[in-house]
């Protein structure tokens, strides 16, 4: 794969030439608000399988999703943001021949509880009728790491069950899950239930919830209430469950509410709202949304919903893949999960994703070692670093990868209690890696970003578009048609105001291409060159920013071109 290269075609687009040293940009905390990364913008569906009945957690830098991986075993991805299609993919345990649970493995559920990782899923041996809850036991502190069987996890009825989760509620431990009244699949019932530890449940059982309600019947019978998910804030507890049949579009989330102070296990103090949080969004091709889990932001102050959905009105369950939304909330204190929005659409990533924080990292000696760093091609990214370095040092961090020799950036002190940034140019190996790191000179190493925004994932302008593409990174770039055709970057953010170099990616233009940047009002136009077919060439500008959130357009004025991404960084030495 031939690596990208840099074109020498920069156009100074604000006054004084040269380019900008951090000792020279505008200091701004845009009105106090600290700086939590790069932003960017990301689009559903998180992963190109299907991703069935997705459970997400968050730990030490990584998001973690396991799902109904074909009912024949228990599949754990790793990923570094809510995109899944680079992730590390583990089938972490297979279920021995012959047994009770042997078939039918749906919705496993992964949770850590009390000081260990745990996998909560439903399987039968072949026979619906027989479906019963089951729990792995991690033997490590490694999400990804190998896992035992530990039995059943059952009531003293020993009924029929599905989507089981432990809910921790202070200091103390339920089991929650969807089941039968009886041995008839009539309908399913949301269940709550004691435990003494993760793996037993200690006293009867507790009906919460019939599916009663008119959208909860929908495709029945049998009707369902099933997916249990916890929700918690403020105190305040819901139950977040799918109702009508998952085979349907009209699957839906639902909500069941503890009141304050309530009793989780006394029926009466739970409430459920008669109508759904989440529907079908025929207009944005939206169908079956349900059965989710919650996830936080990386800097935590976010919690985003993840969910399955289909795009056919008859997918059933077919091509149910995972999507994610930002959970809002009423003034009343219930979730909102707003509408489904469709596949085209521009979300702002989850604050804090693409900070890689240094005491997440895995300690070599003096070195900090970032691991799965996501590359589908050779390509030279920036590295933004955020550090402290005391005043009289002569701070460097040098940078390497496995594709080629190191690069250390030469660092200004900050004062006390201030972090400074500093940016290095690093080549990235097809396939991606490790990125390692060391400080020296009392440099403090806090975070690293790598600042690129997909064009991809921008708003679309005019009749822009996705377009496949096996050199593009990711597969795929922006392909702008003709002149009006844009993307728009909204959530480009910068740690401190000034001057930034961006750097623009181009693959197969037109003869006589040229492509517009803007930013804060200020309109300059690129004139790309021919290139080979296939050929990346970069082409880099210098924009005016402002500390915090700013929105860059890229809009084709002549000819037609693909945008594979943008890199918003400063170039060292300038």
């Amino acid at each position: 794969m031939k690596r990208n290269r840099r074109t020498a075609l920069l156009l100074l687009l604000i006054a004084g030439g040269g380019y900008w040293m951090w000792s020279k940009q505008e200091r701004s905390d845009e009105a106090g608000a600290p700086y939590v990364g790069h932003g960017g913008t990301f689009k559903n569906t998180l992963a190109e399988i299907d991703t069935p009945d997705p459970s997400v957690v968050y730990d030490g830098g990584f998001y973690y999703m396991t799902f109904t991986h074909g009912g024949t075993d228990i599949m754990v991805m790793k990923s570094r943001t809510l995109d899944f299609r680079a992730a590390e993919r583990k089938v972490v345990w297979r279920p021995p021949v012959g047994a009770a649970y042997s078939a039918n493995l749906w919705a496993p559920e992964i949770q850590h509880v009390r000081g260990k990782w745990y996998i909560y899923f439903a399987a039968d041996d072949g026979d619906n009728a027989n479906h019963r809850m089951y729990a792995l036991e991690a033997a490590t502190d490694d999400p990804l790491g190998e896992y035992a069987f530990q039995g059943q996890i059952t009531d003293e009825t020993d009924k029929w069950a599905i989507d089981g989760l432990v809910m921790e509620q202070e200091d103390r431990l339920y089991f929650v899950w969807s089941g039968w009244e009886g041995d008839v699949n009539e309908a399913q019932n949301t269940y709550i239930a004691p435990m003494s530890d993760p793996l037993t449940i200690s006293g009867p059982r507790v009906l919460l919830s019939r599916p009663d309600l008119e959208w909860e019947k929908a495709g029945g019978p049998p009707y369902i209430n099933e997916g249990q998910s916890v929700l918690q804030r403020d105190g305040r507890v819901h139950i977040v469950y799918s109702g009508a049949g998952s085979w349907t579009p009209y699957y839906s989330l639902g909500v069941l509410s503890l009141r304050e102070g309530g009793d989780p296990l006394r029926a009466d103090d739970w409430s459920k709202h008669p109508e759904p949080l989440l529907a079908m969004n025929a207009e944005a091709g939206v169908y079956g949304p349900g059965h989710n889990s919650f996830a936080p932001s990386p800097d935590g102050t976010e919690t985003w919903l993840v969910y399955h959905a289909t795009s056919g009105e008859s997918d059933g369950w077919a091509n149910r893949k995972a999507r994610a939304a930002k959970v809002g909330w009423t003034g009343g204190g219930l979730p909102d999960f707003g509408k489904p929005q469709p596949l085209a659409a521009a979300i702002e990533a989850p604050s804090g994703m693409g900070v890689l924080r240094a005491e997440e990292a895995r300690a070599e000696g003096d070195a900090l070692v970032f691991s799965h760093i996501a590359s589908t091609v050779e390509t030279t990214v920036p590295v933004l670093l955020q550090y402290r370095l005391a005043e009289g040092g002569a701070g460097r961090i040098a940078l390497s990868s496995s594709a080629g020799e190191a690069v250390a950036a030469e660092l200004e002190a900050t004062a006390p209690g201030e972090t400074g940034y500093a940016y290095a140019e690093l080549l990235l190996p097809e396939g991606g890696g490790e990125l390692r790191a060391q400080a020296s000179g009392g440099a403090e190493l806090l975070a690293l970003e790598l600042p690129r925004f997909e064009a991809e994932w921008g708003e679309w302008l005019g009749g822009a578009e996705e377009s496949e593409n096996v050199h593009a990174s990711r597969g795929a770039a922006a392909l702008l048609h003709e002149p009006g055709d844009g993307v728009r970057l909204p959530n480009v953010r910068v740690p401190q105001s000034g001057a930034y170099t961006v750097s623009v990616a181009v693959l197969n233009p037109a003869d006589g291409a040229r492509l517009e940047l803007s930013a804060g009002g200020t309109k300059r136009t690129l004139d790309i060159e021919p290139q080979e077919r296939g050929e990346l060439r970069v082409y880099e500008a210098e924009l005016k920013l402002s500390a915090g959130a700013n929105a860059i357009e890229l809009t084709a004025r002549a000819g037609s071109l693909r945008v594979d991404w943008v890199d918003i960084w400063i170039r060292p030495g300038g």
